[in-house]
């Protein structure tokens, strides 16, 4: 800079010239840092702690802030049904999207090196929360992420600040024709039964009928989503995985009365956003939390069982009002 000052000087350019120049150019490099620090405050930073002697992937954002909200994923996907998601809420919230074992990039033991039940998903998913220092959160749910993240919340109410219920079921009415193969495999764990559940809902097919059923316009569903989850499912050993899980969801019924009165009893505030058109949790199992929240914000949408993809705008835009009215 020396060189360049005595070089334009010898030019015959003035002093105050130089200094302009000098100016602009510290101006240019601080709106690049600054730049760079917007950037990464809205950032998504993949991660992996050791939780239970398993390897749980999360991502992460917006760290900077004090709320945090903790995204939880359905079935056969993983986080990354919260990949676009995440930056939208990042800029004002700290997210926070686990793995369950045996999904996306965490572990996934063997069936008999790890106890794949909701009870257990639920046990690691909140011993997650706490290795990361989430103390108090809203929590998002849908599908899996319902029973996992209603037993935390029934178990400890004092740390959930909301609930955002995204066709995840916590009644009866929610349980309609969808359900009957599993609900024989229920009352049955046949290895003929077990093969029907594998022949119909692990396949590709299967896999992308969930992303696409229901959807005003299927086109506007990235095929990324079937691919990228069925590659996970077509690991060996985790089609077993699964079907331990969907005979686990047995018991979650049973668990309904007692997150029914969780809800009554603690009223979390509640933002619930639902796809109509979802086959697997039909509209009728939304309409039930009216019973027993006070302080609801419901919205039904045109849309299937993997809302995000088509009304992810919507839904983000709901979350953002949500967030700032439950203060």
């Amino acid at each position: 800079m020396k060189t360049l000052l005595k070089a334009t000087t010898s030019n015959g350019q003035s002093n105050g010239t130089i200094k302009s120049y000098l100016i602009a150019a510290a101006g240019v490099l601080m709106f690049g840092f600054g730049g760079i620090n917007t950037a990464q405050a809205g950032q998504t930073f993949h991660k992996s702690i050791k939780v239970q002697q398993q390897d749980i992937f999360y991502r992460e954002a917006g760290v900077e802030h004090e709320r945090t909200i903790v995204l939880l994923h359905g079935f056969p996907t993983s986080s990354h049904m919260y990949r676009e998601l995440i930056p939208k809420l990042a800029e004002q919230y700290h997210v926070i999207a686990p793995d369950y074992p045996g999904f996306g990039n965490s572990s996934m033991p063997a069936l008999n090196e790890f106890e794949y039940s909701f009870d257990n998903l639920a046990s690691i998913t909140d011993a997650f929360l706490a290795q990361v220092g989430a103390e108090q959160y809203t929590m998002y749910v849908m599908d899996y992420g319902a029973p996992i993240g209603f037993r935390i919340a029934a178990a400890h109410p004092e740390r959930v600040e909301g609930l955002i219920i995204q066709n995840g079921n916590a009644y009866d009415e929610g349980l309609r024709d969808f359900w009957q193969p599993i609900k024989a495999y229920w009352q049955d764990k046949s290895a003929e039964n077990a093969k029907a559940l594998k022949d119909a809902l692990l396949t590709i097919a299967a896999t992308e009928w969930q992303y696409t059923n229901g959807t005003r316009n299927k086109a506007t569903i990235s095929p990324d989503n079937w691919i990228v989850d069925q590659a996970k499912l077509d690991r060996p050993g985790n089609k077993e995985i699964q079907l331990e899980l969907f005979y686990s969801y047995g018991t979650n019924p049973a668990l309904y009365p007692e997150w029914q009165a969780y809800f009554r009893e603690h009223q979390p505030p509640t933002l619930l956003v639902w796809g109509k058109g979802d086959y697997i949790f039909p509209e009728e199992g939304a309409h039930p939390y009216k019973r027993d929240l006070k302080n609801l914000d419901f919205h039904i949408l045109d849309t299937g069982h993997f809302a995000l993809e088509e009304d992810g705008d919507v839904i983000a835009k709901h979350i953002l009002k949500f967030m700032g009215n439950n203060k």
